[in-house]
């Protein structure tokens, strides 16, 4: 079959609907995710059914050349277009060959979940997690519970692109009826919390709200619902946890009910975002720097991973210096975290996004907000006497941002970036003052993390999965200097035209 592949066609045209239209840019660096539209967009559309075909075909493709076996894994999230999507992508799947195992509407985690319960090694989720309305994607891997990485990102790119399929045929379609009932009973087996806790439960009306309510009340929890009620169009905001209008809804309900704590996820259900008892919302670093003090209290020694936009409390903590714990600091992204927990062999690895990642005996390595969830619960089970902001306020005091996103075109983000860094490495050579300060270090592991005299650090990179530069900034000293060193940062930014304007501050 000779496919033909285009970058842009026209919707409503001979041209859309006879040919693969895919644009390049939607191959991330480790998600494939692109923009759809929907009724009312004018952002003309990155991708079709029959594009959707192509990436199926290609992923076929890709999973036999890597020797993994026809078998996979699919799945779809609560968006009024990803069932089509997802059933185009199977047809290509099945056209190479491949051995389909769809288990309906799920979450991220229920599908690598499912890799290990069905004992297939492939795995293919069609969702857009976080991402507005009209944004579709698919989270692949091959080597469970990891997911691809810019090596398979860039083969499969190649193999759609080129329109290089192996089409084999004797491909089948298997449907897993019962699955979420199957993938809850794991979750919460053996998982009980004594202490009594009123939990807000917040899914912003995506994915998560067919899960989490009753995968918290089966542990023992409270559960008061939010926006649990599924609805695509994602009525009142999006389903993000990282996002301050979701935090400050959770907030509100948690303030006005008298709640232990509240619990956001996302659209697909991977992530999530914790408010507590006093209603403040605490960044996902922070969370992660609280459960590393309390797993590390009776698994001493313990090895965390965490991405560069977090704290710089787990590199100085007292409290994981007395248990023993170390800190790596990795890039930002859930499979480049994913590997470098597997591949430390870390007890956890923790996300400021709110991708949390725990290793067997607590996970099986897979990022998982229920997880998470029902970790936070057994934390404040663990220790009766304190809440959750005690718990928070125990932590070292630092001002922090919550993630801040300015738009710039996929095809320049990176180009931008490489010049903030020369950029920054251009000063610290030549010792100028940044912020007030002298430079000591550059961490350019991901984009750059630009740290000053007295601790404070602001960190540039491209987003991984949008057209869209992010800003984190963080002062162990004050908020005073967290705003220096973030206009200092922007102002290095604001040198490139193409970057705009920011998607929320502090």
């Amino acid at each position: 079959m000779t496919f033909t592949i285009v970058g842009e066609a026209r919707p409503n045209s001979f041209e859309f609907e006879t040919s693969a239209l895919i644009k390049a840019s939607g191959f991330r660096e480790y998600d494939a995710r692109w923009w759809v539209g929907h009724p009312g967009s004018t952002k003309a559309p990155e991708l079709n059914l029959i594009g959707v075909q192509a990436l199926g075909m290609g992923l076929g493709t890709l999973i036999r050349r890597l020797g993994v076996g026809p078998d996979i894994v699919t799945g779809h999230d609560f968006r009024s277009y990803s069932l089509s999507i997802k059933l185009a992508l199977v047809s290509g799947l099945m056209a190479a060959g491949a051995r389909v195992k769809d288990i309906g509407l799920a979450l991220s985690p229920m599908a690598y979940f499912a890799q290990f319960a069905l004992d297939t090694p492939s795995v293919a989720m069609v969702t857009a997690s976080h991402n507005e309305n009209g944004w579709t994607g698919v989270k692949m891997g091959a080597a469970r519970p990891l997911t691809f990485g810019p090596e398979e990102m860039s083969a499969l790119k190649k193999i759609v692109l080129e329109a290089d399929f192996d089409l084999r045929g004797g491909g089948a379609y298997e449907f897993i009826s019962g699955f979420r009932e199957f993938y809850v009973d794991d979750l919460t087996k053996g998982k009980h919390i004594s202490k009594k806790l009123k939990v807000v439960c917040a899914c912003g009306n995506g994915t998560a709200g067919a899960f989490a309510p009753e995968a918290l009340a089966r542990v023992g929890c409270e559960v008061i619902p939010l926006d649990v009620e599924l609805d695509h169009a994602f009525p009142r905001y999006n389903p993000n946890p990282e996002d301050m209008q979701m935090l400050r809804a959770i907030s509100e309900k948690v303030l006005e009910t008298g709640a232990d704590v509240g619990l956001g996820f996302d659209g697909d259900g991977d992530r999530c975002g914790v408010v507590d008892n006093e209603g403040n919302e605490i960044f996902a670093d922070k969370v992660g720097l609280m459960l590393a003090r309390d797993i590390s209290s009776f698994h001493p020694g313990s090895a965390f991973v965490v991405d560069v936009k977090s704290t710089g409390l787990f590199a100085t903590d007292h409290v994981l210096r007395a248990n023993g714990a170390t800190t790596d600091y990795w890039k930002t992204g859930h499979s480049y975290i994913k590997r470098r927990v597997a591949g430390l062999s870390a007890v956890a690895g923790f996300e400021k996004s709110g991708h949390f990642f725990f290793n067997p005996p607590i996970g099986r390595g897979y990022d998982d907000g229920l997880i998470t969830a029902i970790v936070v619960c057994q934390m404040l089970d663990r220790n009766p006497r304190s809440s959750m902001a005690d718990l928070c306020r125990a932590l070292p005091l630092t001002y922090g941002t919550p993630t801040m996103s300015s738009h710039c075109p996929d095809e320049v983000k990176y180009g931008v970036v490489d010049r903030v860094v020369a950029d920054f490495q251009t000063m610290h050579r030549e010792g100028a003052d940044f912020a007030g300060q002298k430079i000591v270090k550059l961490i350019t592991v991901n984009g750059v993390r630009v740290v000053a005299e007295d601790g404070t650090w602001g960190l540039v990179r491209a987003s991984s999965n949008k057209p869209e530069l992010v800003v984190v900034v963080e002062s162990p000293v004050s908020s005073e200097r967290r705003r220096q060193m973030f206009e200092a940062v922007d102002a290095v930014l604001r040198r490139s035209p193409e970057v705009g304007a920011y998607n929320q501050t502090f």
